[in-house]
């Protein structure tokens, strides 16, 4: 699996990761064991970002990404959020600790703000994180759904860390990032974290190039993902449950396009 520099940090995540949305919320046993089976293959494939949040299933999602991970924990990459209800300080003290529980771990290698709660001061927020930091219960500090004047606020708020990440959706028929959030963080060293990259299987097939498809022999999927992972500030966290597509995902980024080439998505 290719992987990318998180931030300005000499870590390395994989670049592409999965995400947990909906991951948490089953009827059955069986539906429970099926996404902790999925979520391992993924593991093995070298997908070990694995991004949840609190406010997924109710926290169930973090609770299956516990037992998925077990006891390899050294391996994987756990990044989780707090809710924008949960931004005072002393709640995002009691928020992670609760994730940590959750997750059956000691540390979170990256917990991030899930959206912005412009009834918080960002200093506060920024301040329980960086105690969380310096406690050992997290090891990098990351927001989500941030404009660019709110990560630089929140980077200005961090005296001692440095903020590394930031989540937004991004997508072939997603691409309002483009014009200031990934700019800006190309220009930073941020990473950004792409999350609803396929859009949810929306994008038009006229906007997938076949030739590149062809070219490459890759799927239109794993083009897609290949595209929106084309900056070295990009990771992206598609979510899914089908180990087919986890498969599928896993090898988008085996090869790369040229520069050319990526130019010609989305121009139908």
């Amino acid at each position: 699996m290719e992987s990318r520099r998180l931030g300005r940090t000499g870590e390395r995540i994989p670049t592409i990761g999965m995400g947990t949305w909906r991951v948490g919320v089953y009827a059955t046993l069986s539906e429970k064991a099926a996404q902790v089976k999925a979520l391992r293959r993924g593991m093995e494939l070298g997908c070990t970002l694995i991004d949840s949040a609190e406010m997924y299933a109710d926290g169930r999602s973090e609770e299956v990404v516990a037992e998925a991970v077990g006891g390899d924990r050294k391996d994987v990459f756990l990044a989780t959020k707090v809710s924008p209800e949960n931004l005072h300080h002393d709640d995002v003290i009691e928020a992670c600790s609760r994730s940590l529980r959750r997750l059956k771990t000691s540390y979170i290698d990256l917990y991030q703000v899930h959206w912005p709660n412009t009834k918080v001061p960002i200093r506060e927020t920024m301040t329980a994180m960086e105690e969380l930091v310096r406690d050992g219960k997290i090891r990098y500090i990351g927001v989500s759904n941030f404009s660019v004047g709110q990560t630089a606020e929140a980077r200005a708020a961090l005296p001692k860390s440095e903020l590394v990440s930031n989540q937004v959706e991004y997508s072939l028929s997603s691409r309002k990032v483009e014009a200031d959030i990934l700019p800006y963080c190309e220009r930073e060293k941020l990473t950004l974290i792409a999350y609803t990259p396929l859009a949810r299987g929306n994008v038009p097939a006229a906007a997938v190039p076949q030739a590149v498809c062809r070219r490459y022999n890759l799927t239109p999927i794993q083009a897609m993902l290949n595209w929106v992972t084309r900056s070295e500030s990009v990771a992206a966290i598609p979510k899914s449950s089908d180990i087919k597509h986890l498969e599928e995902n896993a090898a988008s980024v085996s090869v790369r396009f040229t520069e050319d080439e990526y130019r010609l998505f989305g121009t139908a």
